[in-house]
């Protein structure tokens, strides 16, 4: 990849996330990306949480996976998310899922976020949102 700032979150699959054959049924894998995205902005040093106090939601506007290879139940996987573009009133972030043993491509994938007010009308991103995105 290039110098964009990477946040790697591992984690072993769960039963609860596969099927029958053991395999992990693909909607989890967006559940995922929603896990990378958290892990992401606190290292960015911002907090979800922190910003729908304030009155500014993200919520998934787009969403796009594209699945390489199936993970099984207890494998090792490692969600890598980076910011892919930010604009005045929609962020989208990106996606990788890797083996954490054989690095082996699983997943790739994006998700697109419009920032909203607490009534639901789309907002301009808060300004120190822009500036933490703008420094990557």
């Amino acid at each position: 990849m290039d110098q964009r700032r990477i946040v790697d979150t591992t984690f072993r699959v769960r039963y609860a996330e596969t099927d029958a054959m053991g395999v992990v049924y693909h909607a989890n894998y967006l559940v995922w990306f929603e896990v990378g995205r958290g892990d992401h902005f606190r290292a960015c040093g911002q907090d979800y949480g922190e910003w729908e106090k304030q009155g500014y939601y993200l919520p998934v506007s787009e969403v796009h996976a594209r699945y390489h290879a199936p993970a099984h139940y207890g494998d090792s996987v490692i969600v890598r998310t980076w910011l892919e573009e930010a604009q005045s009133r929609s962020v989208t972030l990106g996606y990788e899922v890797v083996d954490a043993s054989s690095r082996a491509r699983l997943v790739t994938g994006w998700t697109k976020h419009i920032c909203i007010d607490h009534e639901g009308r789309a907002c301009r991103l808060p300004a120190e949102l822009r500036r933490l995105w703008e420094e990557q």
